[in-house]
């Protein structure tokens, strides 16, 4: 099967910084979009950032101009740089692909999340 691990989460101050990492393993053919999505107690989960393989992107309107959305594929890891961070960041975030582990079979993974705390 396929894992996604993150890492990268953490306690910041507001206008600080974090790099947000998502590594798949497994068995693994090729992925195809893969992306970040968020989740804050009493909210519902939202896409924050996804990434193509050829690397088209699209972020949140909220984070526009302040989040980056990347990728190494040869490494098959996914990466969200945060700047400008908010308290309405805070968040547990979680990493997605969409992965083909043979030609014919194509799944969607989820990995645990990492929490993310804006706070002074």
């Amino acid at each position: 099967q396929v894992q996604l691990v993150e890492s990268g989460g953490g306690l910041v101050q507001p206008g600080g910084s974090l790099r947000l990492s998502c590594a798949a393993s497994g068995s693994i053919f090729s992925i195809n979009a893969m992306g970040w999505y968020r989740q804050s107690p009493g909210k519902e989960r939202e896409l924050v950032a996804g990434i193509t393989n050829g690397g088209s992107t699209i972020y949140a309107d909220s984070v526009k101009g302040r989040f980056t959305i990347s990728r190494d594929n040869a490494k098959n890891t996914v990466y969200l740089q945060m700047n400008s961070l908010k308290p309405d960041d805070t968040a547990v975030y979680s990493c997605n692909a969409d992965v083909r582990t043979t030609v014919f079979h194509r799944n969607n993974y989820w990995g645990k999340g990492t929490l993310v705390t804006v706070s002074s």
